[in-house]
């Protein structure tokens, strides 16, 4: 079963990496490849990816006028989405002990979800 694993960041979370030396981010950076090796040597990984900033977020709206475009990410609120892990284990119990192991865990900023299978067999 596949399970989205969404990484986020708050104010007292990215005080805290800010906070580290060069050395301790390389370091987090690091622990965090070690696991993206890990996942992908078992054949759980499919994907993972940290995202750039959230000030450089564009929000999308479409109406009968057309398209507009705006600067920020769209949702007003503290924790932002700051990277995922897409993976496919045996369980739920298995991708929340994957997910425990990420820092933001212990800031209780770590979503697991299910991923639905859409129609014509694609997961995605």
């Amino acid at each position: 079963m596949k399970y989205f694993i969404q990484i986020y960041s708050n104010p007292s979370s990215r005080q805290a990496w800010e906070s580290f030396s060069a050395d301790e981010q390389a370091a987090g950076y690091d622990y965090y490849q070690r696991i993206s090796d890990e996942l992908a040597a078992s054949g759980e990984l499919i994907a993972d990816e940290a995202l750039a900033d959230v000030s450089l977020a564009k929000h999308v709206t479409r109406t009968a006028d057309g398209v507009t475009v705006g600067d920020g990410p769209f949702a007003e609120t503290k924790e932002l989405l700051a990277g995922f892990y897409l993976v496919d284990c045996e369980s739920e119990a298995r991708a929340i002990e994957i997910a425990g192991r990420f820092p933001e865990a212990e800031y209780g900023l770590i979503e697991v979800r299910p991923v639905l299978e859409m129609s014509g067999g694609s997961d995605l």
